[in-house]
């Protein structure tokens, strides 16, 4: 394990130049491994609640 003691800045330009080298392939992938990440996060809502407002477009 590394610890970098680096600016806000810095630490954001580094990242955005780590996704950028990313083909689109693997930039899609990341972000689909982001999205079932952050489901497994606890979550305040009740999912069974289907009361909330919906819009619904119909081809």
């Amino acid at each position: 394990m590394e610890i970098k003691f680096q600016s806000k800045e810095e630490s954001k330009k580094n990242q955005e130049e780590e996704f950028l080298a990313l083909s689109r392939e693997e930039r899609f992938l990341r972000f689909i491994e982001l999205s079932n990440s952050i489901l497994k996060f606890p979550s305040k809502t009740d999912k069974s609640d289907d009361s909330n407002f919906q819009l619904i477009r119909k081809k």
